[in-house]
């Protein structure tokens, strides 16, 4: 494992929507804090049918919710109602802070805690910090701030190494 491995998701899939969370409940997950832009939605957009059926699934079966962004409150706010979910804004990912606090609001530990997030450098990286189980999804959209397209880049060199790790291993 070299340096690159601390921005390792644990797991890597194509879309929020995969998840079986059914699974994650059944090994004692209780928590599911998610990015908000490109994870549950394309950028900027409002929270669909899918993923208020998604939040709605989750809080019958059992676990918190959480939002976690690194956007201003009137975006984030708007989304959470949408979707009946708790939620912290300007989260300053991939501090430590943000992740702890969500959990303790949430009543939860790291390891009941799953993390949701499609970047690696803020949410991943942040989560694992934190000690929380982090699944990084593909990007919904491709339009994407500059910023976010510049790091982009780097995550592909990251990913490549992850994969040819798991790979090694046997585990992709």
């Amino acid at each position: 494992m070299g340096i690159l491995s601390s921005f390792y998701p644990d797991e890597y899939l194509d879309s929020t929507y995969s998840i079986d969370f059914g699974a994650f409940y059944r090994r004692g997950i209780r928590g599911v804090i998610f990015d908000i832009d490109n994870t549950l939605v394309p950028h900027d957009a409002p929270a669909d049918e899918r993923a208020v059926q998604l939040f709605e699934r989750l809080h019958k079966m059992g676990c918190q919710t959480m939002l976690l962004s690194n956007n201003k409150e009137p975006r984030v706010k708007s989304f959470a109602e949408e979707v009946k979910s708790d939620y912290l804004y300007r989260a300053g990912k991939p501090k430590r802070a943000g992740y702890l606090q969500a959990m303790e609001r949430m009543g939860t530990t790291a390891q009941t805690t799953l993390f949701v997030g499609d970047q690696l450098f803020t949410d991943v990286w942040g989560a694992g910090r934190s000690g929380i189980y982090a699944v990084l999804v593909k990007p919904i959209h491709p339009k994407e701030e500059i910023q976010i397209v510049l790091k982009r880049y780097l995550e592909k060199i990251v990913l490549y190494f992850y994969r040819r790790e798991n790979k090694k291993r046997g585990a992709l």
